[in-house]
């Protein structure tokens, strides 16, 4: 019986850099876009709120909330996260809440739904759903995480064109679009539907977060949306070379003491553990 390997403890450490006032940082950057000129008092604008456990995303959420209202506008924010929540009003707005998004830390209304519009028939044949709520709104601003998707491959993964696919398409979009991808490549999809939400839906900013590789906010940016799609491919560089990463180039063996998911997904990142190109 041969005998085992010499086991030893290793400790990484990884670049970190970190926005320190979040506040701050999102009135910067969503001053930056100038939209003074396009928000007018008394404008309702939604604000998009994800289901993933992004850090700070409660402070990020209030930031925008509070750039509007410094703007005259009237905010609402809406939960955005395809079938999450068990596909329920009240899942989702239970998910948002558990993450600090409630209407008294914010300042604002949720306004959670799971109805949809029908925007258009995208070029593929297949119908472009929208949340109602978002779609009476006079502008929508779209916030998340940009990040390497843990299946899709492209230069476009998860972030702000997700958001608008499958976020704002709610549980009647994500059954429509997951099935759509046996036919077309994510990259088709994702660009195909942000095309028509872009110029339809009253997208008015963006605003993407970059995390660390120890979940800490590395960066945000706020995005014109006829930037979208540019933006998103440069940031998903940044996010990449972010992410931690094992410290060997191979293995033989990988061990993992401990996974799991709240929500849906692979229970790890296989952009760190190396195993995205199957199962």
């Amino acid at each position: 019986m041969s005998e085992y390997p010499e086991i030893f403890r290793l400790r990484q450490t990884f670049d970190r850099p970190r926005v320190e006032d979040i506040a701050a940082e999102v009135d910067a950057q969503l001053s930056s876009l100038s939209l003074r000129n396009k928000i007018q008092p008394g404008q309702t604008v939604a604000i998009t709120a994800g289901s993933r456990g992004i850090a700070n995303i409660h402070l990020v959420i209030k930031g925008i909330v509070d750039h509007v209202k410094s703007l005259g506008g009237s905010p609402f924010i809406v939960p955005a996260m395809g079938s999450h929540g068990g596909g329920t009003v009240e899942g989702q707005r239970g998910i948002i809440e558990d993450y600090g998004i409630t209407e008294e830390f914010c300042g604002c209304p949720i306004k959670a739904s799971m109805e949809t519009i029908i925007v258009c028939q995208a070029e593929e044949g297949f119908p472009v759903h929208f949340d109602k709520h978002a779609s009476e709104a006079d502008h929508v601003i779209v916030c998340g995480r940009v990040k390497p998707h843990t299946n899709f491959f492209g230069d476009i993964q998860s972030g702000l064109m997700k958001m608008m696919l499958i976020g704002l398409g709610k549980h009647n979009g994500a059954r429509i679009y997951h099935r759509a991808i046996k036919d077309h490549e994510f990259g088709t999809i994702v660009r195909s539907v942000g095309k028509e939400v872009l110029s339809k839906c009253g997208i008015v900013a963006g605003l993407a977060i970059v995390e660390n590789a120890y979940d800490e906010t590395a960066k945000l940016q706020a995005v014109a949306p006829e930037e979208f799609e540019e933006r998103e491919k440069e940031l998903l560089v940044l996010a990449r070379d972010w992410l931690p990463r094992l410290p060997f180039a191979q293995t033989d063996l990988l061990l993992i003491d401990k996974i799991g998911k709240n929500i849906s997904g692979t229970g790890l990142d296989t952009n760190v553990v190396g195993r995205k190109f199957g199962w």
